[in-house]
């Protein structure tokens, strides 16, 4: 959507809308609420309202959901506009902090996926999400609403060449790893996930391209027990970073 030479994302739900609303990162260009919905009446959502008052437009049941035909809206719809990337270049790769983890997407298009892994990732304590600029979705609206607000938490960064921005990494004293079903590689528990460490990811389909896969440290599998030798590429992500999650845990009881 497109208004005036700005672009707006939108955003429904009360997850969503309430993330956004929260931020403070974006500019609020409008907020649709449903006359005696869910959430007219939500209490902490009334709280954060007050101060964009004049933003809100309350329509009616019938009005409402004949401009905004979606499942699960809750009543509320939510537009904004803002940079949803940060910029790459200026995150400090220096930091004392020992656990820096950044997950690389190489060559995912199902929107579904990426909103799933930028939730899991926001959950799981990840530091940032690198998207390639080319062959992979970007943030769309459904890759924003499946996120359920996990993407105004969680820093998210395009870059031109995944390789080049591997070595960078490399540079910066972390460690790569790849993660990809049906190959021979160590499995994905005997990795050492509490150092400064890059998991790369790719699509199910094509997996991680050859320059790439190239370009990591080490590679990790999960092997599979079932019929399907395939696992969603949001479901390993979950597993690996629960399985940093608890090695990190382990440190911290040591």
């Amino acid at each position: 959507m497109n208004l005036e030479g700005k672009n707006i994302n939108f955003v429904y739900g009360l997850n969503n809308t309430i993330s956004v609303l929260k931020s403070n990162k974006y500019s609020i260009d409008s907020i649709k609420i449903m006359i005696g919905g869910i959430a007219y009446d939500n209490s902490l959502l009334k709280s954060i309202l007050f101060e964009y008052k004049t933003d809100i437009e309350y329509l009616d049941k019938k009005e409402f959901n004949s401009q905004f035909n979606y499942k699960h809206t809750q009543g509320i719809i939510v537009f904004f506009s803002g940079n949803l990337l940060s910029d790459f270049n200026i995150v400090n790769l220096n930091s004392d902090k020992e656990n820096i983890c950044y997950v690389i997407i190489d060559q995912i298009n199902d929107p579904q996926n990426l909103g799933q892994i930028i939730r899991t990732c926001e959950c799981a304590g990840v530091d940032g999400i690198i998207l390639p600029k080319h062959g992979s979705v970007h943030l769309t609206n459904t890759v924003l609403q499946i996120s359920q607000g996990a993407f105004t938490n969680i820093d998210i960064f395009m870059v031109t060449n995944i390789t080049e921005t591997l070595k960078y990494l490399k540079e910066h004293s972390f460690w790569i790893t790849g993660l990809e079903n049906s190959i021979h590689a160590s499995k994905w528990y005997e990795i050492d996930y509490k150092k400064k460490i890059g998991i790369v990811f790719g699509s199910e389909s094509k997996g991680i391209r050859k320059l790439v896969k190239k370009s990591c440290d080490f590679l990790a599998t999960i092997p599979m027990q079932g019929e399907i030798n395939s696992l969603n590429v949001s479901a390993s992500i979950s597993a690996v970073l629960f399985e940093r999650s608890r090695q990190l845990d382990i440190k911290k009881e040591n």
